[in-house]
Order: structure tokens, then C-alpha cells, then sequence
């Protein structure tokens, strides 16, 4: 069977966390927006046509939402790595990278934003 590499991208999940380490930013939520981009070996799940043998999108975005929904965070790397550990933990991942922002952070820009990746080494 030849194995093909697919990848999954979880695009502008937006959710809203205490994340930060001023005053407000512990006692109020605050919006943050995922972006979520893993590879995995798909070759069985496309000869297959078995969810058993796919990588399920959305079992990993609701441990996502759990995560960021019910914990604080002072830190984006901390959050950010949080959500790379869950979407790299299947053992058919080979790449994954998280990048979460935080909009209206700073006074002049959009958002900033922390981007992590994880690769399996063989």
C-alpha cells in the first residue's frame, strides 16, 4: 500500500480565554484565533473509506476548545504549545503547526501571534 501524506487545516478558531498577565487580562476573557496545520499517513483512511482509519478533525478541535475554553494562560508559548501537544499526539502525525493569536495585543497592530511546530523524527 502506498502511503500518502494528507494534511488537516483547522483555519481561524476563535475562541476566548484568560490569556495574559495584566490586571484585566486575568479577570476578562479575551478573544484568541487557531490555526491548526497537521500531516498525517492517510493511505489507509483513502483506500479505506473508515473513519477508524482517519485522523478525526473533530475530536482534535474539541479537545482544543477545551483546553483553551477551561484554563488560563499567561503566556501565548505556553497556550500555543498546549495546543501542538494535542495536535500532534495521534501516533500518524509526522508534522504540526499551531500558530494562535491574540488580537488587538498591541495599540497599533491587528493581533500578535505565536507559531510552533512539531516534526516526528524517523
Amino acid at each position: 500500500m502506498k502511503s500518502e501524506i494528507a494534511t488537516i487545516r483547522i483555519k481561524n478558531l476563535r475562541l476566548r480565554t484568560h490569556i495574559g498577565i495584566k490586571e484585566d487580562e486575568i479577570q476578562n476573557k479575551q478573544d484568541v484565533i487557531i490555526n491548526v496545520v497537521i500531516a498525517y499517513h492517510a493511505g489507509r483512511a483513502q483506500t479505506s473509506d473508515n473513519m477508524d482509519d482517519a485522523l478525526n478533525y473533530r475530536t482534535i478541535t474539541k479537545h482544543i476548545i477545551a483546553l483553551v475554553e477551561e484554563n488560563r494562560f499567561s503566556l501565548l508559548e505556553h497556550l500555543t504549545a498546549r495546543v501542538l501537544d494535542i495536535a500532534s499526539e495521534h501516533e500518524s502525525v509526522i508534522d504540526a503547526r499551531v500558530e494562535v493569536d491574540k488580537p488587538h495585543a498591541l495599540r497599533f497592530a491587528d493581533s500578535v501571534s505565536m507559531e510552533l511546530s512539531y516534526h516526528k523524527n524517523a
